[in-house]
C-alpha cells in the first residue's frame, strides 16, 4: 500500500521529513475508520488507556483538558460540539491499527511513539 499519495516515499524523506509541513489528501485511497466513534470512546473508558478529551470552551476556561479513563456520563456531560477526543496507543489495542503503522516503517522506529487516533466534534481541535 503507498501511503503517500503522490509523494514517493523518497521526495517525502528529501523535500518534507523535518523539513516542512505537507497535507496529503487521500494518503491511503479508500481508508476506513478503524473505529467507529463508539469504540473509540469505549477505549477511553478502559483505565489502562491513555485518552483525553479537549473542550473548547470548557467549565475552566478555554481548551480544557480532561483524562481519562472516561465514564459514559462524562460524555453525556459534554456539549454538542468543540471537542475532541484524543487516544494513545490504539495499535497496542487493535491489531488493525498496528499493522496500519507497519506502512510508515521508512521513517526511523525510534520516531514513532505509537498511533493515536482521535474523533472530533464539529469546531473540536486540540487547540
Amino acid at each position: 500500500m503507498h501511503v503517500l499519495g503522490h509523494l514517493t516515499i523518497e521526495e517525502f524523506l528529501r523535500d518534507y521529513w523535518q523539513k516542512k509541513p505537507v497535507l496529503i489528501r487521500q494518503a491511503i485511497p479508500g481508508f476506513e475508520p478503524l473505529l467507529a466513534a463508539d469504540e473509540l470512546a469505549g477505549l477511553s473508558l478502559e483505565e489502562d488507556i491513555e485518552s483525553r478529551l479537549i473542550i473548547e470552551e470548557g467549565k475552566t476556561g478555554p481548551w480544557e483538558v480532561k483524562k481519562g479513563p472516561f465514564t459514559e456520563t462524562d460524555y453525556r456531560a459534554l456539549p454538542e460540539n468543540k471537542w475532541t477526543l484524543l487516544v494513545q496507543a490504539v495499535d497496542q489495542w487493535l491489531p488493525e491499527a498496528a499493522e496500519l503503522l507497519e506502512h510508515f516503517r521508512f521513517i526511523p522506529s525510534w520516531r514513532i511513539d505509537d498511533l493515536m487516533i482521535s474523533y472530533a466534534t464539529d469546531g473540536g481541535s486540540v487547540g
